[in-house]
């Protein structure tokens, strides 16, 4: 089953030394029940994130979330409550490792839509770099159907 929806992202990024960072989006995408009962995100980066050319997919299984981006930036992000994550993150300057930190993890994502909410951490060379707040709100779009 996949479903034509839109996608509403909202984030915010609070770093140590600077003002928040915040960033909101609005997109078409689809929604797709895997055979292992999660949940398949995606939808096309734009300009607006600064990551066009670009497909995000977010991979919700249970209690693991897997942000995977592929095109012009590729990397992979594993949340999981209380776990720590390492992951690679590429950009235009080169491949980081860095550390996922979840903190708090909610959804209630399923086949009608819903919400995530994730509060992580990320890590660069086992420092803090930022406190981040993701979250998304899928809604079935009934102009698209497939």
């Amino acid at each position: 089953m996949t479903e034509n929806v839109i996608i509403s992202i909202k984030g915010k990024q609070l770093y140590a030394e600077s003002s928040p960072d915040e960033m909101e989006l609005v997109t078409s995408g689809t929604l797709q029940r895997e055979s292992g009962g999660g949940y398949t995100v995606s939808y096309q980066e734009s300009e607006l994130t600064g990551l066009e050319g670009t497909t995000t997919k977010l991979h919700i299984e249970g209690p693991r979330v897997t942000l995977l981006r592929e095109g012009n930036i590729n990397s992979q992000l594993v949340f999981e409550e209380g776990i720590r994550h390492l992951s690679m993150y590429e950009t235009p300057y080169g491949a980081l490792s860095i550390g996922v930190s979840t903190k708090r993890m909610r959804s209630t994502v399923d086949e009608a839509g819903g919400d995530l909410e994730i509060d992580y951490a990320i890590e660069i060379d086992n420092l803090v770099a930022g406190q981040n707040l993701f979250r998304m709100n899928v809604k079935k779009n009934p102009a698209l159907r497939q």
